[in-house]
């Protein structure tokens, strides 16, 4: 008896963890797309020209830095200061931003933590189990 009611709880608890992953994975691409309109909507506040200083990181782990020449429906163009050099950027690659004038940057980073510290924990057991 008790066999067969650990048998009926592990496939519960497997039926369970299934559907959470296709669950997951909705909610991941959802805060995903908020994330990049939260980027866009400070970006935007922030405007451009040499004031509009940024420092960005993105999400394979490159961070730019450098002023917001133009800013666009879906992307923005940083020139670093330095070199000169221009680097177009996708809302959607923003993983962070930090900049002057820029008053919601705290918000974003805050986001940015705490959309992707509950997906890295989901993941992390999920992958465990």
């Amino acid at each position: 008896m008790f066999r067969k009611a650990l048998s009926l709880v592990l496939v519960g608890f497997l039926f369970g963890v299934a559907g959470l992953r296709l669950a997951y994975a909705g909610a991941k691409e959802e805060k995903e797309t908020r994330l990049a309109e939260k980027v866009k909507e400070g970006i935007s506040k922030l405007g451009t020209g040499v004031e509009a200083r940024v420092e960005v990181k993105l999400r394979n782990k490159t961070k730019l830095k450098g002023y917001v020449s133009e800013a666009s429906e879906d992307s923005f163009v940083i020139v670093d200061e330095k070199t000169g050099t221009t680097s177009t950027v996708s809302y959607a690659q923003v993983k962070q931003v930090k900049g002057k004038n820029l008053s919601t940057a705290a918000e974003i980073a805050l986001g940015v933590g705490v959309i992707l510290l509950p997906i890295v924990i989901v993941v992390l057991l999920v992958s465990q189990s």
